[in-house]
């Protein structure tokens, strides 16, 4: 990465700091996760979803286990947009069809349990970083954060759980005769209708959620990038050259 062709003003930001740019990040990458994103986290509910019948929990289990594989676009559209550009479907596929599968799946096994996934993914993903070198660079990229970034996982993760509850507290509320704090019969009901209301509001928060949560890693990364290698320094002297 070249930093007199970022986007940003990186400079050295508390953490709270860093997550706020990542969520305004977010928010201005709207185009490039409607055409670039969306289409891969349906597909990703979809296929989770056909395991309904098989029993009720397994769909949201397979969603949330497969979070990485969604991550993996959600981090290049992010970091195009660092660098002002935007993201297509095709952009999409062609990296995804580029990308060595062993990392991914190292994602989804040994490293799925991590508790600073997106803050630590884009060592692997964008720096290219394996075996030893990646432990080693993972090690410098938490120093000293590894709690901020436990907490923003933590976080993020109660948002999501909150958002699904919300979703699902609006069926007795919008139900005419159903009473909104005791009718919670329905709940345990063994129809797929039901089954199926409960996985559709986890996943609309999982869809929604998620772009916020790896944008708010990835600036956090960013921001330790900045703190080792002082890019703020670095571009300061490129454009005063420049001018």
């Amino acid at each position: 990465m070249k930093a007199e062709q970022l986007q940003l003003a990186l400079r050295p930001r508390p953490a709270y700091e860093a997550v706020d740019l990542g969520v305004r990040m977010a928010q201005r990458s709207g185009r490039s996760l409607l055409r670039a994103f969306l289409p891969f986290g349906l597909l990703l509910v979809v296929a989770c979803g056909a395991t309904i019948e098989v029993a009720w929990w397994l769909p949201s289990t397979l969603l949330w286990w497969f979070k990485p594989w969604l991550d993996r676009t959600l981090l290049d559209i992010y970091a195009r947009q660092a660098f002002g550009d935007e993201m297509s479907f095709s952009d999409a596929w062609e990296a995804r069809r580029r990308a060595p599968w062993l990392p991914m799946l190292e994602w989804l096994t040994i490293w799925r349990l991590s508790f600073w996934r997106s803050y630590s993914m884009p060592v692997g993903q964008l720096e290219g970083q394996t075996g030893s070198a990646r432990r080693q660079r993972v090690k410098a990229i938490l120093r000293a954060h590894r709690g901020a970034a436990t907490m923003m996982q933590g976080t993020f993760s109660w948002i999501e759980f909150f958002l699904s509850s919300g979703l699902v507290a609006l069926v007795p509320w919008m139900t005419p005769g159903l009473h909104p704090f005791g009718d919670i019969e329905w709940l345990g009901s063994d129809a797929v209708a039901t089954k199926l209301l409960l996985y559709a509001a986890h996943a609309c928060a999982v869809l929604f959620v998620e772009p916020f949560f790896v944008a708010a890693g990835f600036a956090m990364y960013l921001n330790r990038r900045v703190e080792l290698e002082a890019w703020d320094v670095e571009q300061d002297l490129r454009h005063a050259f420049g001018r």
